[in-house]
């Protein structure tokens, strides 16, 4: 998934991220291996490239559960506003996978 940053919110982002957030939830959720890169490229923007697994049954069930979950959703009202989604995006976009090596 990609999505930009808004270059003034980058140390608060990291910040925020760098205590337990909503690690639980996401744990709770099934979702495993969950990272996040920060990379400023040469246009001068921020973009964030996030990767995680998914380890349950019930993926819309599993993500329902997260999404209507109190604290996810003030995670994502303190988070939210300091992304810049992509044009034509709500949210992060999801990028196509072209190589895997397990």
């Amino acid at each position: 998934m990609v999505i930009g940053l808004r270059a003034d919110r980058v140390e608060d982002y990291k910040r925020v991220h760098a205590g337990p957030g909503v690690r639980d939830l996401l744990s709770a959720a099934n979702i495993r291996n969950f990272n996040i890169f920060l990379h400023r490229l040469p246009d001068g923007k921020f973009y964030e490239f996030a990767y995680y697994e998914y380890a349950g049954a019930d993926y819309a069930g599993d993500m329902a559960k997260l999404a209507a979950h109190p604290r996810h959703v003030e995670w994502l009202k303190l988070c939210d506003p300091m992304q810049l989604p992509l044009p034509g995006e709500k949210s992060w976009a999801a990028m196509e996978q072209v190589y895997f090596n397990p």
